[in-house]
């Protein structure tokens, strides 16, 4: 384990992973925070007596007002959901037709709700084989295309979507946004999007089966809430054997009672970027990054992700000339880093709790294969 100096203060020292864990863009290692109100969630519900089940349900209203603030929407407009693919899932069937723009290369989440809705005859994708930037999507548009669904910030190489750009070229069709990889750790004008969904495992650093919708009233008023279940109505406790109305607001996305145990883990994880704030955590991960890079072009790497910092969040991916990326795993491995490893290319991807000895391991590794 590390004590995390030259982590972000007040933060970096809340968590406990080794020192060279560099795959946060595949999974983020919770708090300490999030494993106590876990632990103190179960514990409650182990000893459940008539109060109990609504005390726990309160976490998920806090969970929804945290994630709102860090969206710039209010606790009406937000959702929890158990993942992110659950959101895009909502968005793609509540689409009745038309077409979505949808990058080519993007992470499948993003592809596979666009398939199914087009098999149930309601929304079919329109595949943009470039990078979503606003020239590309607009040379892109057609009347027949009502929303663009991307990605935020890429799984490969971090390239940091356009949000502001997209919206002016896009005018008042449905933005659609996958944050996954960009929530919590990059500040982008969330406003912009229609629709912003999130899983809670990576960046957020909550563990799984945590995640969240925020909604605007544009997207309220178009998206049918075709996977609504009995808890998204108005009504909730009233079982009267009739078919009630959609819930208000981004509630009527809800399908059943989510776990109160994930809603506390995930309420304190929330909190806890907050209370640091998105901008230090984004400004601490721009100088690692930047020190990744720095590495990686000593050993004579190339580095397959943007360079330029307003282009690019927390991910470096890049290939070593002539260099199998499993041979570079090994030495990865072997001095204590932990990356993903694609085919052609390694991912490394920094948080705020990340210190300078992980840069010195990659160093290190990267030295080595010489």
């Amino acid at each position: 384990m590390t004590d995390h100096a030259g982590g972000l203060p007040g933060y970096a020292e809340r968590f406990t992973e080794p020192e060279g864990y560099l795959d946060f863009a595949r999974y983020g290692p919770p708090s300490r925070d999030v494993l106590e109100a876990t632990a103190a969630a179960l514990a409650t519900s182990a000893e459940a007596d008539h109060t109990t089940v609504d005390e726990l349900m309160r976490a998920e209203p806090r969970a929804r007002a945290a994630a709102g603030r860090l969206a710039g929407r209010d606790a009406a407009h937000v959702a929890l959901l158990p993942n992110a693919s659950t959101g895009l899932f909502h968005a793609a069937f509540g689409l009745a037709g038309g077409a979505v723009l949808v990058p080519a290369a993007d992470f499948p989440a993003n592809h596979y709700p666009w398939r199914r809705s087009a098999a149930l005859g309601r929304a079919v994708p329109r595949w943009l084989d470039a990078a979503p930037t606003p020239d590309a999507v607009r040379a892109a548009l057609s009347d027949e295309v009502v929303a663009v669904s991307v990605s935020a910030v890429d799984f490969r190489t971090g390239y940091r979507a356009d949000l502001a750009g997209l919206r002016e070229v896009i005018g008042d069709r449905l933005l659609i946004v996958d944050a996954m990889q960009a929530f919590g750790v990059a500040e982008l004008p969330w406003q912009a999007a229609d629709v912003v969904v999130a899983g809670g495992q990576k960046w957020l650093r909550a563990s799984w089966a945590t995640g969240f919708a925020a909604l605007s009233d544009r997207a309220l008023e178009r998206l049918e809430p075709t996977l609504s279940g009995w808890t998204g109505v108005t009504d909730v406790g009233v079982f009267d054997d009739v078919e009630h109305p959609p819930a208000p607001g981004a509630l009527r996305w809800s399908i059943t009672n989510l776990s109160p145990v994930t809603a506390a883990a995930f309420a304190v994880a929330l909190e806890l970027v907050e209370s640091s704030g998105v901008a230090a955590i984004e400004a601490h991960v721009a100088r690692r990054v930047d020190e990744l890079i720095e590495a990686v072009r000593e050993a004579g790497g190339e580095v397959l992700s943007p360079v330029a910092p307003g282009e690019r969040a927390g991910i470096v991916s890049f290939a070593v000339p002539g260099t199998d990326p499993a041979r570079i795993a090994k030495a990865l491995h072997e001095h204590g880093v932990t990356p993903s490893v694609r085919a052609d290319s390694v991912r490394l991807s920094a948080h705020a709790s990340t210190t300078r000895g992980a840069v010195e391991r990659v160093r290190a590794a990267l030295g080595s294969l010489r």
